[in-house]
């Protein structure tokens, strides 16, 4: 008892023995499921070491440089999260060429080691970024070597055999969707026929927003809710068949490097923190590996990033800078960015490593056009311009030409005029030529494979298409072919294969089109599609795609083929048509010497080409002949079983209505009158004569 309060202690109140297990008691609750969530928190030994790396082929230097190698590697390693430690192991007064470093989190080291394996810091030296913990998984390896297991091939066939046919047909992807009825997307691959189309490969839900064919056509991409999927190719059934899928949640836009061997994708869903950005994606398409992420930053346009026209390298610009990223490494071209202040907009050359910007006028600095080579960063030309307010770059396809509209001040600033400044960039010094153009520009657009080009310009009503020549003569004059005057135009088209071009007024022009023969300036037919608001040449510049998308308009939905003389060849209504694409062709494998002897024999091929179209003009029509006449056949089987069923209810009809015959009613004589009543008479005089006409 204690004397203080009269109560007992605490120990000698509670009695033990309560909580004392019985005798032969066995506790099946483990320490993990009673206080698991504070287990959990209990140090390990691989947290010390998941947050360590080795950086290895480093620079071996001396104590005199040891401040400056730490320097670069803190600049390097500290944009990936807090190093908390380094060390530097040496040897006679040298680095050993690795260090340790660590980080204040084992995601900050995971990081490091996903992102800069691989950094290139110089010429000799490439980091190789291990973590500290796979040493440890790697001194458990046996020593004895067993073989991998060979992955089994697959063959993926022949991905350019939609070139074999016969006919030289090309393929073309409709987008459709079926909203009211269904609520499903229907992409449809088909080939191009004399009468009708051909059914490649037809799919419901297909795609989730658009479908796209590569620069080349070789492949075709989908969009889905978990990444992008990529087809090609044909399996057993003549289909196309997948060939790679890429996995980036919500991905809304694509884009293709040239070479087709990179994907980029944009997710605006994705997470986009410092430490793992990944908005912006580009995979490697053949492998499906995911080569590197990006921020979407402050860009507003799509594509992001610019490729050269063999995919070497790739660009963006981000705020006074242009970056430079090259492949297979998809590091930073020399590791640092190329300062422009102030840059506007840029652009590759479609044939070479030239890339091209310009800048604006900055108090006494006159604003400037820069050609660029890569990867020397050398200024091959540079034109300087006054009195700017915009510039726009418009390229001819094969790169011989570009052309930079000039929006300039008067001498006022109360009103604008245009130049053309004609860059031609096969020259050794790459010559410019200027073409005043006083009124409003809306549209420029070069011959692919020629030195002509078409301007739109002025405002409605007085809206005219002009045709002009780069002169390839000594005198290398800029020549006006023709003004065509007064023209419902704010499109231009060319064939692929020039000569041909199209002036089209689409959407709020209603659709106006109008077929040029730019040989002799001929304009071969007008005609109208309406509210057409897509155009689009075939591949081999042999037929003309023009259509109501639904995306834009929400009536009169399908699309048109025409003739390159403007001549409609079908007309195919489809309700909510989204889009339509031509699967585009690679490069032809022909040297111009050998296109120049098909020109040379281009009559006998004539008469075997003419011989072959009568042929297939026959075929089509047996084809549609045999289908309407099975049309028929298949009417008539229905409608003599339908008599059959008709006359088996024959006696069940008497019965309904009285025992009276029904059918028969019509058959009863009618009794015809006919009636004769005078209408009008007319005399005309005829030489002398009278002529009555009743």
């Amino acid at each position: 008892m204690n004397d203080m309060d009269g109560y007992d202690s605490e120990e000698e109140f509670i009695d033990d023995t309560q909580f004392e297990d019985p005798e032969g008691f066995v506790d099946d609750i483990s320490e993990e499921d009673l206080v698991g969530d504070i287990l959990e928190q209990a140090p390990k030994e691989s947290d010390s070491l998941d947050t360590v790396i080795i950086v290895d082929h480093i620079p071996v230097v001396g104590d005199a440089k040891l401040g400056k190698l730490k320097t670069i590697i803190r600049k390097v390693f500290s944009k990936f999260g807090n190093v908390v430690n380094e060390y530097y192991p040496m040897e006679n007064g040298e680095t050993k060429g690795f260090i340790f470093l660590e980080y204040s989190n084992a995601s900050d080291a995971q990081h490091a080691v996903k992102t800069a394996n691989g950094y290139k810091l110089d010429k000799n030296h490439t980091f190789a970024v291990n973590s500290f913990s796979d040493f440890e998984k790697y001194q458990d390896v046996t020593q004895e070597w067993v073989p991998p297991e060979p992955r089994p091939y697959k063959d993926r066939g022949n991905l350019q055999s939609w070139l074999l046919d016969p006919d030289c047909q090309d393929q073309y992807l409709v987008v459709y969707t079926d909203m009211e009825k269904t609520g499903q997307t229907f992409g449809a691959v088909l080939q191009h026929g004399h009468t009708a189309p051909n059914p490649i490969d037809k799919r419901s839900n297909w795609t989730d927003s658009f479908m796209a064919w590569s620069p080349k056509g070789t492949y075709m991409a989908t969009m889905h809710r978990q990444g992008v999927c990529i087809w090609g190719g044909k399996d057993a059934d003549g289909k196309l068949e997948r060939i790679n899928r890429f996995n980036h949640t919500s991905s809304q836009l694509i884009d293709w490097s040239p070479c087709e061997r990179y994907l980029v994708t944009y997710s605006q869903e994705a997470d986009n923190n410092p430490q793992d950005p990944n908005a912006i994606a580009i995979h490697d398409i053949r492998s499906g590996q995911r080569k590197r992420g990006f921020h979407a930053g402050t860009a507003r346009q799509w594509p992001v990033f610019q490729w050269s026209h063999d995919g070497k390298y790739f660009a963006r610009q981000q705020e006074e800078s242009l970056y430079i990223y090259e492949t297979p490494s998809f590091g930073l071209m020399d590791k640092k960015s190329i300062r422009i202040p102030d840059m506007k907009d840029f652009s590759w050359s479609p044939c070479q490593n030239y890339l091209v910007y310009w800048v604006p006028e900055v108090k006494d600095t006159p604003a400037r056009v820069v050609v660029m080579e890569i990867p020397s960063r050398r200024e091959v030309r540079v034109k300087n311009l006054f009195h700017v307010s915009d510039c726009k770059m418009h390229w001819q396809k094969n790169g011989d030409y570009l052309c930079v509209k000039v929006e300039r001040f008067t001498k006022s600033k109360k009103g604008v005029y245009y130049n053309l400044e004609l860059f031609r960039m096969k020259d050794k010094e790459i010559a410019v030529d200027t073409l005043e153009i006083k009124d409003a520009v809306t549209a420029i657009e070069f011959e692919p494979n020629g030195s002509k080009f078409c301007v739109v310009h002025g405002e409605s009503p007085r809206i005219c298409a002009s045709f002009y020549q780069l002169q390839e003569t000594q005198q290398r004059k800029v020549e006006l072919i023709k003004t065509l005057e007064k023209r419902t135009v704010n499109t231009i088209c060319w064939a692929p294969t020039g000569q041909f071009c199209v002036l089209a007024g689409l959407r709020s022009m209603n659709g106006v089109l109008e077929f040029v023969d730019t040989s002799d300036m001929s304009i071969m037919a007008t005609d109208d599609h309406y509210m057409a608001t897509d155009i689009e040449w075939d591949p081999s510049g042999r037929y003309f795609m023009s259509g109501v998308s639904f995306w834009q308009h929400r009536v009169d939905n399908g699309y048109f083929i025409w003739s390159f003389q403007g001549k409609i060849l079908q007309r195919h209504a489809l309700k909510e048509f989204c889009s339509f694409l031509w699967r585009p062709r690679p490069k032809s494998l022909l040297t111009e010497e050998d296109k120049n002897a098909i020109k040379k024999d281009m009559k006998r091929y004539q008469k075997m080409f003419e011989a072959k179209d009568k042929m297939s003009m026959t075929k089509a029509s047996k084809e549609l002949i045999d289908k309407r006449r099975e049309m028929f056949n298949s009417f008539e089987r229905i409608r003599e079983r339908h008599r059959e069923i008709y006359e088996m209810q024959r006696e069940a009809r008497q019965q309904l209505r009285g025992g009276v015959d029904t059918d028969n009613l019509c058959d009863e004589e009618i009794d015809e009158e006919t009636f004769e009543f005078f209408v009008n008479e007319h005399s005309q005089v005829v030489e002398g004569s009278v002529s009555t006409e009743d």
